[in-house]
């Protein structure tokens, strides 16, 4: 019989799978004899079981609940069925397998009704018993109702209002008159409350539970990569009050500086206060410093008991606690999110301390957290001249620019039509998770360095500055009052996350140049790493970055991208609309001048590392002018008519040019032009040997589909290289000719590729298109559709498809491998710099992975985790 409902001093923290993060790290706490309220935790699985079948809950659930609430009304002597006796109220509060903070849903003080309010109300006092009561009905009609809390707040701000002072200065009928004032919104929304607490208890569980599939859920689990088959646990623990009197209160604390990681606690309290008052913003909190003033013995037993937390977890804690009466609980802890910049420093330091090895903190970075490392901040030259409007706190690192807007729905708007946007809330909400996603930076005038907008924008990498005071946000009129002066939607401000600055106009950005945490970790992973990391570039400044971020080399130099400029353009048009054989050789020497200078440059920047030279690779028609005013300048300048010009445009434009006259096929229909390329490539290879530089060029080519074609290009190659040879008067070098695997044919005929070809590289972009018959450029139109109906969960050019695609490139490798053991096998398509890719790209046997030079840094630590979860699990296989 399954077990449906644990107590927590039933599990341990290994059992995050059934329990979820925080019921387990409750059991755990449990057993190291800290101070938490005593509770059950409902499983992760109950929850797939109900929404799967929604009879499950009254068939198996709803009786082990009573028996568990039974058991838990023995264990604190407090009665939640009956009148009799100190009423137990309870917390339902959601808890994943992975952290999702804010994404699910929360109901405190349950328990209470219209006469147990009374009964609390004499055992303590009417101004305690009617908050907690006030604060169970909003949550409990948010959660279980969907009701808007905003209801609820327009009523608590005119009861406010009309008595002159704040709610926790109400006298014992104003609370009560508040509290009727709550039931009438249910009751306007043909809603009631009810009055048994046992079904109170059911509701908040199933809805809890139905809180998984809720949108902001669904999209932080997108954005993070989780799954949706985990479920939530729902964890129902005895309530413990700060918000009893002066000598009560609650915080959520790290155990070290979330954002820059210094060994310190950074955290706030608030005195008379429950959990949501922290992280919404309502009040403005002390910092956790300031409890040793108020509570100095709470603060201490805090101290001691954040130790213990983080040297048995071994890592930074973000701890939730309540203090009732003076007394010190912990409701959670977990590990605490963090910014990039700490991530790194915090490994740095645990190594140091002795708390966890090298490949420990190599497997902890999340790689996604190294690209937020290269965070844009402002060029100090601007920031001299540049008045700060106003000053918030520094909640999550970088340097944005952006629109003002005001709304989720706006953000998207503006970013759909390629705006940069810079959302502005007094607090943010869960709610607010897709506009929060696509903005450049957030910015709030309420809540602290905890708070909704704080967390979730340094787990995201997004610039922000929240509890910015100096402003005063006016969201339904959309409009912000600085000092006298105020902004409006559309106006553009410059947000800067590192001092909590904000600046009128837009701020020019820079990217920081040296992290010296950052080079010491890849440092690291450079020991561990199996694969090599190249770039995928062919400018000057890429391959300077790319060094710059110790690329190992280029593997993949795009030469469609060197004919662009205006000089070249014309030459490439006048090539391709020749209808006299001199005017395409012409075309064809200036090109190869072009070229060749290009190479030389190239060659030269990379020196000795590998740098691989894809040939043309897209349809012709690609470089002809499309609009009339511009086909009228071309045919001014080759000495045309427009006519005939449009006239070979209609000729070239193809059906489907993904699948058209391209790569290889132009190769052979028009030789000439690789030969030109080529030429380029082994004669500035030529200069630079003549300087003592030793060059070895890799060429590639594109779109193989036939073992024929493959032979045909390579023999007419090397047989223009040695015509190359004689005329430059050279000794020969050797050289390299490859191809590019991109098409599922070629993965299928690997075996009789390899016969024709030196190395391989994997071009997943067009694998992934011919696979998926999906195209790159359009799958915008319907990837979400797809997410939000469960067809598919990922983004197949971003991540790899290993089910499908991943099997023809593993299949691709072992034929290949069977002909030629040592042949070099690399992947430079979009999925080179992802981090879930690379693991599985390891698996099947590639050598190198190759992706945009920003990406280097990432792929660094990623190809260091993979070959470190490799050796774990052989370890275990071993054991």
């Amino acid at each position: 019989m399954s077990k449906w409902i644990y107590f927590f001093e039933e599990g341990r923290s290994k059992d995050k799978h059934l329990l979820g993060g925080k019921g387990a790290n409750l059991a755990e706490m449990s057993h190291l004899g800290l101070p938490v309220p005593a509770g059950f935790t409902i499983t992760t699985q109950s929850c797939i079981h109900y929404l799967e079948e929604p009879d499950f809950f009254t068939s198996h659930l709803q009786e082990e609940i009573l028996k568990a609430v039974s058991e838990l009304e023995l264990k604190t002597g407090r009665s939640f069925m009956n009148k009799e006796g100190l009423p137990l109220l309870v917390s339902v509060r959601s808890g994943a397998e992975v952290s999702m903070p804010g994404m699910m849903d929360t109901i405190l003080n349950l328990g209470l009704n219209d006469e147990r309010v009374k009964d609390l109300a004499e055992l303590t006092n009417r101004h305690f018993a009617y908050d907690c009561y006030r604060r169970l009905l909003q949550m409990f009609a948010d959660v279980v109702y969907g009701l808007a809390k905003e209801r609820f707040d327009e009523q608590l701000d005119q009861a406010q209002k009309e008595n002159g002072k704040p709610v926790q200065d109400f006298s014992q009928l104003e609370q009560e008159a508040l509290v009727e004032s709550y039931k009438k919104v249910y009751q306007s929304c043909r809603k009631s409350f009810p009055q048994d607490p046992a079904d109170q208890l059911f509701a908040a569980v199933k809805a809890v539970f139905a809180s998984w599939n809720n949108p902001r859920a669904k999209i932080y689990r997108q954005l993070n990569a989780i799954s949706d088959k985990l479920g939530t646990a729902v964890n129902v623990q005895m309530m413990v009050f700060g918000n009893s009197d002066e000598e009560s209160g609650t915080g959520v604390v790290f155990t070290r500086n979330p954002a820059k990681g210094q060994k310190e606690l950074f955290g706030e309290f608030l005195l008379n206060a429950q959990g949501e008052d922290v992280v919404a913003g309502i009040r403005t909190p002390e910092p956790i410093q300031a409890l040793a003033q108020h509570l100095p013995k709470a603060y201490q037993d805090f101290k001691d008991y954040a130790q213990i937390l983080e040297r048995h977890y071994r890592d930074m804690q973000d701890i939730e606690f309540t203090i009732e009466r003076g007394q010190l609980f912990i409701l959670q802890t977990r590990e605490g999110k963090r910014t990039a910049q700490a991530a790194l420093q915090i490994a740095l330091d645990l190594v140091e301390e002795g708390l966890i090895s090298q490949e420990e903190a190599l497997l902890r970075i999340n790689p996604k957290l190294v690209d937020q490392l290269i965070h844009p901040v402002f060029e100090p030259e601007s920031l001299e001249s540049a008045q700060p409007i106003a000053q918030g706190l520094p909640a999550s690192p970088g340097a944005a620019w952006g629109k003002l807007v005001f709304t989720a729905q706006d953000a998207k708007r503006y970013h759909e039509e390629g705006q940069k946007v810079i959302l502005v809330r007094q607090e943010t909400s869960p709610e607010d998770i897709e506009g929060m996603i696509v903005s450049q930076a957030i910015v709030t005038s309420h809540g602290g360095m905890t708070s909704h907008a704080a967390v979730v924008a340094r787990g995201m990498g997004t610039c922000c500055v929240a509890g910015c005071s100096d402003l005063s946000i006016k969201e339904e009129e959309k409009i912000v009052h600085y000092g006298k002066k105020s902004l409006k939607e559309g106006d553009i401000i410059s947000v800067d996350g590192s001092s909590g600055k904000i600046y009128l106009g837009a701020l020019p950005t820079s990217l920081i140049e040296k992290n010296e945490n950052l080079e010491q970790v890849l440092l690291w992973a450079d020991q561990h790493a199996q694969l090599e990391v190249r770039a995928n570039a062919e400018t000057i400044p890429d391959l300077r970055t790319a060094i710059k971020f110790s690329a190992k080399g280029i593997g993949l130099a795009r030469t469609e991208h060197m004919f662009f400029g205006k000089a070249r353009i014309l030459e490439m048009r006048r090539l391709i609309l020749a209808d006299q054989e001199a005017d395409r050789k012409e075309a064809l020497v200036k090109l190869l001048t072009f070229q060749a200078e290009d190479f030389y440059q190239m060659f030269k920047e990379v020196g000795d590392r590998p740098l691989v030279i894809r040939l043309l690779d897209p349809p012709l028609h690609e470089f002809l002018p499309k609009e009339d005013v511009e086909i009228e300048e071309v045919a001014q300048e080759l000495g045309k008519s427009p006519s005939l010009i449009r006239e070979r445009i209609k000729q070239l434009v193809e059906t489907n040019p993904m699948l058209g006259h391209r790569g290889c096929r132009l190769g052979i229909s028009q030789p000439a032009i690789y030969q030109m390329q080529v030429e380029a490539v082994i004669s500035s290879a030529i200069r630079l040997q003549q300087k003592g530089l030793a060059i070895k060029p890799e060429i590639m080519i594109p779109l193989i589909a036939e073992k024929k074609e493959l032979d045909y290009l390579r023999a007419l190659l090397e047989d223009h290289i040695s015509h190359i040879f004689k005329k430059y008067s050279a000794q020969a070098f050797p050289y390299e000719i490859g191809t590019m695997i991109e098409l599922p044919r070629a993965c299928l005929i690997a075996d009789q590729l390899a016969q024709a070809a030196d190395f391989f590289s994997f071009g997943t972009n067009d694998l992934t298109q011919m696979t998926y018959g999906f195209s790159r450029d359009d799958i915008g139109k319907f990837i979400n559709h797809y997410k939000n109906k469960e067809i598919i969960s990922f983004d197949p050019f971003q991540t790899l498809d290993k089910e499908g695609v991943g099997e023809l490139m593993r299949l691709a490798v072992e034929k290949a491998r069977r002909i030629k053991p040592q042949l070099a096998i690399g992947v430079c398509g979009e999925v080179g710099g992802d981090p879930a890719s690379i693991s599985f790209l390891e698996e099947i046997g590639v050598d190198y992975v190759s992706c945009s030079p920003y990406r280097i840094p990432a792929a660094r630590l990623a190809v260091a985790q993979a070959s470190l979860l490799k050796k774990l699990e052989q370890e275990r296989h071993q054991a």
